[in-house]
């Protein structure tokens, strides 16, 4: 009998947990901003028994537009705030600060934050997905080889393609059934070209 894998529901954060200020950073716990149907959809998938991690990149750090200690503080902020409300929060955050010119191999579209927090938490790839609202976010999730839920109303490259969107975490609620049972093919996208 072999070990039993978690399943786990990956996170960008800004769009799809806080709304995302236009042309700038969560600096600090007053610039967060919960998406309302964040709390109902965080709860549903806890007690699913599905993981939660989120997977953000955040160069702001590196930019010099606020530190790593700025950028806790909004997180731990976060996490008491979902505690309070709810009686859950993320299992883990995973952030890339390093500049987009830096080419970085952690940075979203490229797959590194994922695969550590799968091989950290023993995690089934086909039983898990990626939610995000930006083009990087899904290669990322392809890349990895999970599934992959793009949130927004249009993605704005005709190359790319998630497994499911929607313009909600409602709407991802009301279609859990169809998700959980979608069986995952797998694209490989050539990242030097983005």
């Amino acid at each position: 009998m072999g070990i039993i894998q978690n399943k786990a529901i990956f996170f960008d954060r800004d769009g799809v947990i806080n709304y995302r200020p236009v042309g700038d950073y969560v600096k600090s716990p007053d610039e967060f901003s919960f998406c309302p149907d964040l709390f109902k959809f965080l709860k549903f998938i806890k007690e699913k028994n599905y993981l939660a991690i989120i997977i953000t990149n955040q160069q702001g750090v590196s930019k010099g537009l606020m530190t790593n200690e700025q950028l806790s503080k909004v997180h731990n902020y976060m996490q008491s705030e979902l505690n309070q409300k709810i009686s859950f929060n993320f299992d883990d955050i995973y952030s890339c600060t390093d500049l987009a010119t830096n080419k970085s191999s952690k940075r979203k579209p490229n797959p590194t934050m994922i695969l550590e927090a799968i091989e950290k938490y023993n995690i089934d790839k086909n039983q898990s997905w990626i939610i995000g609202d930006s083009i990087t976010d899904i290669m990322a999730g392809e890349k990895a080889e999970i599934g992959t839920i793009f949130l927004g109303n249009s993605l704005q490259n005709p190359f790319i393609n998630p497994n499911f969107k929607f313009t909600n975490l409602y709407q991802i609620i009301e279609n859990f059934s169809k998700i959980e049972n979608f069986e995952l093919p797998f694209l490989k996208y050539d990242l030097d070209i983005f």
